[in-house]
Protein backbone atom coordinates (compact mmCIF):
# COMPACT_ATOMS: atom_id res chain seq x y z
CA UNK A 1 0.00 0.00 0.00
CA UNK A 2 1.66 3.31 -1.08
CA UNK A 3 0.81 6.72 1.19
CA UNK A 4 -1.79 8.16 -1.17
CA UNK A 5 -4.04 4.97 -1.04
CA UNK A 6 -3.38 4.79 3.12
CA UNK A 7 -4.45 8.03 3.52
CA UNK A 8 -6.91 8.50 1.45
CA UNK A 9 -8.41 5.17 3.63
CA UNK A 10 -8.26 6.78 6.76
CA UNK A 11 -9.61 10.06 5.88
CA UNK A 12 -12.75 7.96 4.44
CA UNK A 13 -13.30 7.15 8.31
CA UNK A 14 -16.36 9.33 9.39
CA UNK A 15 -15.23 11.83 11.94
CA UNK A 16 -11.63 11.65 10.79
CA UNK A 17 -9.51 14.23 11.20
CA UNK A 18 -5.35 14.25 10.15
CA UNK A 19 -2.85 16.41 12.00
CA UNK A 20 1.18 16.50 12.74
CA UNK A 21 1.33 16.72 16.69
CA UNK A 22 4.44 14.63 17.11
CA UNK A 23 6.46 16.57 13.84
CA UNK A 24 6.73 16.31 10.04
CA UNK A 25 7.41 12.66 9.63
CA UNK A 26 4.42 11.14 11.83
CA UNK A 27 1.10 11.24 10.23
CA UNK A 28 -1.59 11.02 12.80
CA UNK A 29 -5.08 10.26 12.83
CA UNK A 30 -8.04 10.43 14.96
CA UNK A 31 -11.58 10.03 15.39
CA UNK A 32 -13.44 12.46 18.07
CA UNK A 33 -10.15 13.38 19.23
CA UNK A 34 -9.08 9.96 19.61
CA UNK A 35 -5.94 8.56 17.78
CA UNK A 36 -6.51 5.30 16.00
CA UNK A 37 -3.28 5.11 13.34
CA UNK A 38 0.35 6.60 13.09
CA UNK A 39 2.23 6.92 10.04
CA UNK A 40 5.57 6.97 9.65
CA UNK A 41 6.71 8.78 6.78
CA UNK A 42 10.20 8.86 7.02
CA UNK A 43 12.23 5.29 5.58
CA UNK A 44 9.95 2.54 4.85
CA UNK A 45 5.70 2.93 5.12
CA UNK A 46 4.69 1.53 8.27
CA UNK A 47 1.38 2.43 10.33
CA UNK A 48 0.71 1.85 13.95
CA UNK A 49 -2.61 1.04 14.47
CA UNK A 50 -4.90 0.21 17.82
CA UNK A 51 -6.39 -2.80 18.08
CA UNK A 52 -8.29 -5.40 20.60
CA UNK A 53 -5.10 -6.75 22.29
CA UNK A 54 -6.69 -10.38 21.73
CA UNK A 55 -6.82 -9.65 18.01
CA UNK A 56 -3.61 -8.03 17.66
CA UNK A 57 -2.26 -11.34 19.15
CA UNK A 58 -4.37 -13.69 16.53
CA UNK A 59 -3.09 -11.23 13.81
CA UNK A 60 0.69 -11.38 14.63
CA UNK A 61 0.18 -15.41 14.55
CA UNK A 62 -1.12 -14.85 10.74
CA UNK A 63 0.91 -12.35 9.48
CA UNK A 64 4.81 -11.78 10.32
CA UNK A 65 4.81 -8.44 8.80
CA UNK A 66 2.55 -7.66 12.09
CA UNK A 67 4.81 -6.58 14.67
CA UNK A 68 3.55 -4.99 18.44
CA UNK A 69 3.71 -1.37 19.15
CA UNK A 70 5.33 -1.67 22.33
CA UNK A 71 6.01 2.02 22.41
CA UNK A 72 2.19 2.64 22.69
CA UNK A 73 0.89 -0.42 24.84
CA UNK A 74 -0.89 1.65 27.97
CA UNK A 75 -0.95 0.27 31.61
CA UNK A 76 -3.97 1.62 33.50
Amino acid sequence: MDIVTLREYCISKKGASESFPFGDDTLVFKVNGKIFALVNLEGNLSINLKCDPAFAIELRERFSSVTPGYHMNKIL
